[in-house]
C-alpha cells in the first residue's frame, strides 16, 4: 500500500497561481506513474496531468501551457504548478499513483480544494 497526502490548495483570484504537493509514503520509483486528477461538484473526476517513472509528462488539453507537473524523487513528492488559473479550474484536486503491471492499481489521496474566484 501507499499513502498519498496532498497540500497547497486554497482560494485564489483568476489569473493567480498555486502549487500543489503530493507526498508519497514510499519511493516513487516503485510506482509506474503519478499524477493529478480533479473533480468539480456533480462532475466526473478527470485527469489533469501525470508523470511516468521515466519523467514523461502529459496534460489535459484544458491545462496545457498553464500547468506543470514535476517531481522531487528524494522527497517522494510530486508537484503541480498551476498558473493563469481560471474559475473553471475550481475543483477538488486528487493525487494519484499507479502501480506497475499486472495490477495497475490506483492509489488516491484525500484531495485538496482549489477555488478560483472571478
Amino acid at each position: 500500500q501507499v499513502q498519498l497526502v496532498e497540500s497547497g490548495g486554497g482560494l485564489v483570484q483568476a489569473g493567480g497561481s498555486l502549487r500543489l504537493s503530493c507526498a508519497a509514503s514510499r519511493n516513487i520509483f516503485s510506482l509506474n506513474a503519478m499524477g493529478w486528477y480533479r473533480q468539480a461538484p456533480g462532475k466526473q473526476r478527470d485527469l489533469v496531468a501525470h508523470i511516468t517513472r521515466g519523467g514523461i509528462a502529459n496534460y489535459a488539453d484544458s491545462v496545457k501551457g498553464r500547468f506543470t507537473i514535476s517531481r522531487d524523487v528524494a522527497k517522494n513528492t510530486v508537484y503541480l504548478q498551476m498558473n493563469s488559473l481560471k474559475p473553471e479550474d475550481t475543483a477538488v484536486y486528487f493525487c494519484n499513483a499507479r502501480s506497475f503491471a499486472p495490477m495497475n492499481f490506483d492509489y488516491w489521496g484525500q484531495g485538496t480544494q482549489v477555488t478560483v474566484s472571478s
